[in-house]
């Protein structure tokens, strides 16, 4: 009897604390025991009551970014899953460097990386259906928590340096809203356009063709799984018909699901941070993973790379 009492108790003061969060409207820590990835500011994931469709990452401290203000990236998850925690590890490796991350989807409570999940919460899963447009509904968002007194983003976050990034499926959505001239990069994992278009239309993306490319407008870069990946002959496509902007193409011989399941998002999110501390922060170092000849993965016989526009 005594045991239950305890366990009341600590039920009514969980629930007193969790309406108190929502009360304030401040952003609850969830899932997460200590920050994670490997950058300088550690990184929480969170939500947020004022945006309960996606899941947040970013540095579990803000004041100790200073004055740096963060860059903001979208993200779509794999299989256009309605599961915003479907790449934690890789996700808080990218905030932890200092970006406000908004992924797709709630979390819910994903087992295993690239968008599967064992999410018991009625609308949270993988066979929930999301749009690209959720992608720029996290920049909208943003922008708006940028400029708004009393937010904890409040003068903290650099609207004019977003990016769009995604797995898979997500991937296309995050191709498919490439063209918004907010967006000043884009990661494209385990993706690429269909060459042969399904004879259905594909839950989560509203177009599937390759005359979208035509409508990029910034540099982007494909992380591509090597020729096990499914996505790889529609990736590598992509590239042949991208003439107008700078696109890097990487292959990691991993497959479909790439590196999001290893610690800290493996090598993939290696490379999605660099290429983002470059084309965001304007990072001279991090571009040397994929400038010049002897560029960092030009030069490493674990990747095969292919570039137009970059050098």
């Amino acid at each position: 009897m005594r045991l239950a009492s305890h366990f009341a108790c600590i039920t009514v003061v969980a629930a007193a604390l969790v309406f108190a969060s929502i009360a304030r409207a401040a952003p609850e820590p969830i899932g997460i025991l200590a920050p994670g990835g490997t950058g300088p500011y550690p990184a929480a994931m969170v939500t947020d009551p004022s945006l309960t469709t996606h899941t947040i990452y970013r540095p579990a401290d803000l004041n100790r970014v200073g004055a740096e203000r963060l860059p903001i990236v979208a993200w779509g998850n794999g299989g256009c899953a309605n599961v915003g925690d479907s790449a934690k590890s890789f996700l808080l490796e990218v905030a932890s460097h200092g970006y406000l991350v908004i992924a797709v989807g709630p979390p819910g409570e994903a087992v295993s990386q690239g968008g599967t999940s064992d999410a018991k919460s009625p609308g949270v899963g993988p066979q929930t259906r999301t749009h690209s447009s959720q992608l720029t509904d996290a920049l909208d968002w943003a922008t708006a928590q940028s400029s708004r007194r009393g937010s904890d983003y409040f003068g903290r976050l650099d609207t004019h340096q977003m990016a769009v990034m995604g797995h898979s499926c997500g991937g296309l959505q995050a191709l498919e809203v490439s063209s918004d001239p907010r967006i000043a990069t884009s990661v494209i994992l385990d993706s690429g356009i269909l060459s042969s278009p399904p004879p259905f239309p594909m839950p989560g993306v509203t177009t599937n063709d390759k005359n979208e490319l035509a409508k990029l407008h910034a540099p982007l870069i494909y992380i591509i799984g090597g020729p096990t990946d499914i996505a790889y002959a529609n990736a590598m496509d992509d590239v042949a018909h991208i003439e107008h902007v700078a696109v890097f193409v990487g292959n990691l011989n991993v497959g479909h699901h790439g590196t999001f399941a290893r610690p800290n998002g493996g090598a993939f999110a290696v490379v999605a941070t660099a290429w983002l501390q470059w084309q965001l922060k304007h990072d001279s170092a991090a571009a040397k993973m994929f400038l010049g000849t002897q560029c960092g993965l030009c030069v490493d016989p674990a990747w095969t790379i292919q570039k137009k526009r970059i050098d």
